[in-house]
């Protein structure tokens, strides 16, 4: 007898890299019994967010560990998980960084929470869901090495293994493709016979190519149908705008001057139109005749790009509005981006609106997470449990 030969009543997940525990969130059906992360102003957020009757201890949903998930033992761990879900840091192989991959610093904390994993499996306790979430670069970090290695530890933990790619704008006016590695074991759920759209894309397909025979062989597409209805516009999330600070003239003409000539003809228009037009936008620094310039991008589709976290206030996402032949623009608020995560005003945001838009910034869209948990995860632990009795 092992164990987890005992099962508890309800569904149970672990949540590690938690943040502001948006990813908890998203797992409905789910009792969230432990959180992890090493930012002490997310885990206060955390706190802030998931009241419960006892906030010193682990096995309440009030409970996260603050510290380095590789300083963490099995036995800082409550009981069996059903699900595991890790939001492994994203700074090393995002195809904006440096690219250093699974073996630096920040994001190698993976392989830490992954010796916790194997720790538990070691006292019988492993859990038979684990959904690893992250850019879509680490599709190709590490020169390439990044994504079979972690489908190759998964697989050799017993675990059949997939990947979709997930964009928020499906469901949320914000265009945020990720990355979700679900591995089962001990369960079962709808797959494909092949790759499919929208949620298989050609990158996903291509890195699935250069996994190791080993690793295909226990390799499942994972199906998970699209939303039927459209996502809101992003002017339907914004603030009123008697209830926001305004940028003054010479800063709006000051970032006015950082379009390339196709943003400025498409602000242009938007203008002479006469008629409300919102646009979103971020400073980038393009190369453009050899040289590096500070560009201001914008797009009028509807969408916000992908939020951030703010570094110097240079990836603060702008919102400018066309309305009556005049341009205003402003900074996107915290309580915004909340929104375009899908959060209610109901969440608690840190009061220091940097604080808040780190948070968000570092987070997981939660409808994708509902999304990924109803189609997926919650049928096929069911289902399990199910057989089991």
């Amino acid at each position: 007898m092992t164990a987890c030969d005992f099962l508890q009543d309800d569904l149970t997940a672990f949540e590690f890299f938690a943040g502001g525990g948006l990813a908890g969130l998203g797992l409905e059906g789910f009792r969230v019994t432990f959180a992890n992360d090493i930012d002490r102003a997310k885990a206060t957020s955390w706190r802030a967010n998931h009241a419960g009757p006892d906030p010193m201890r682990r096995d309440q949903t009030n409970g996260i560990h603050l510290g380095d998930v590789r300083d963490l033992t099995a036995e800082d761990l409550p009981g069996c998980p059903d699900l595991v879900w890790a939001s492994s840091p994203c700074q090393d192989v995002s195809l904006a960084g440096a690219r250093a991959g699974l073996d630096a610093q920040r994001s190698g904390a993976f392989w830490g929470f992954w010796q916790l994993m194997q720790a538990l499996d070691r006292q019988g306790r492993g859990p038979r869901a684990i959904v690893i979430e992250n850019v879509v670069g680490l599709l190709t970090s590490g020169q390439g090495r990044d994504f079979p290695a972690l489908c190759s530890a998964l697989v050799e933990a017993g675990y059949r293994v997939g990947a979709l790619e997930m964009d928020a704008a499906l469901w949320l006016p914000q265009s945020r493709p990720r990355l979700f590695i679900v591995a089962l074991r001990d369960a079962e759920a709808a797959t494909r016979s092949g790759p499919a759209g929208p949620f298989h894309t050609r990158r996903l397909i291509a890195a699935h190519g250069r996994l190791p025979q080993a690793v295909q062989a226990r390799w499942e597409w994972w199906q998970v149908a699209p939303p039927s209805v459209r996502n809101l516009d992003v002017s339907a999330l914004l603030e009123p705008d008697d209830a926001v600070q305004w940028l003054g003239m010479d800063d709006v003409e000051h970032l006015l001057d950082l379009l390339a000539p196709l943003h400025r003809d498409r602000l242009e228009r938007a203008r002479q139109s006469g008629e409300r037009r919102v646009a979103t936008g971020f400073r980038r620094v393009r190369t453009e005749g050899g040289l590096k310039v500070q560009r201001l991008e914008l797009r009028f589709d509807g969408l916000a790009g992908c939020l951030r976290t703010p570094s110097g206030g240079s990836s603060r996402q702008y919102v400018l509005v066309g309305d009556q032949g005049q341009v205003r623009a402003r900074r996107l608020t915290g309580r915004e981006a909340a929104r375009l995560m899908g959060l209610a005003d109901s969440y608690l945001l840190p009061a220091s609106e940097m604080a808040a838009l780190r948070l968000i910034g570092d987070a997981v869209a939660v409808p994708v997470v509902k999304a990924l948990t109803d189609a997926l995860l919650r049928p096929a632990l069911q289902k399990s449990r199910q057989f089991a009795a």
